[in-house]
């Protein structure tokens, strides 16, 4: 990043130690590790919240893209219905216009008394209500 070699870190470091004086030292470069540790977990942190939002919009950005296809699927499938509705209406219209042409309609019938279904025998279902009802009681 900054391009230091070793003789320049050593100019530093006798530089530091004249001015600082060998008393100091030791806790300057410990307070100056620990102000550098917390600028990488800093820089760090920044880095990962940048990657975060970079994944966050391209997850936002196939979201929408397959919003768009599915809504494309949709639209299509619906057509398609559509259009094989609107085929089956005119083969049915075309199929009932000449079988009405050939016979007439017939009259609805008449409403009269209700009819009561054909009674069941049990023997051929093979049930017997009295039996039934002692099993059960």
């Amino acid at each position: 990043m900054f391009d230091i070699g070793f003789s320049e870190l050593l100019v530093i470091a006798l530089v530091a130690l004249v001015v600082i004086g060998p008393e100091r030292l030791p806790r300057v470069a410990r307070t100056a590790g620990h102000l550098l540790g917390r600028l990488q977990r800093y820089v760090g942190d920044v880095k990962a919240d940048i990657n975060r939002e970079i994944q966050l919009e391209e997850l936002k950005k196939m979201q929408q893209q397959v919003e768009e296809s599915a809504r494309s699927l949709e639209s299509s499938v619906t057509q398609e219905f559509t259009s094989m509705e609107s085929t089956l209406n005119q083969s049915l219209a075309q199929a009932d216009a000449p079988a009405a042409a050939a016979e007439p309609a017939p009259a609805p019938p008449e409403p009269g008394p209700a009819e009561a279904p054909p009674a069941v025998p049990q023997m051929e279902l093979g049930f017997d209500a009295a039996q039934a009802e002692k099993k059960t009681a």
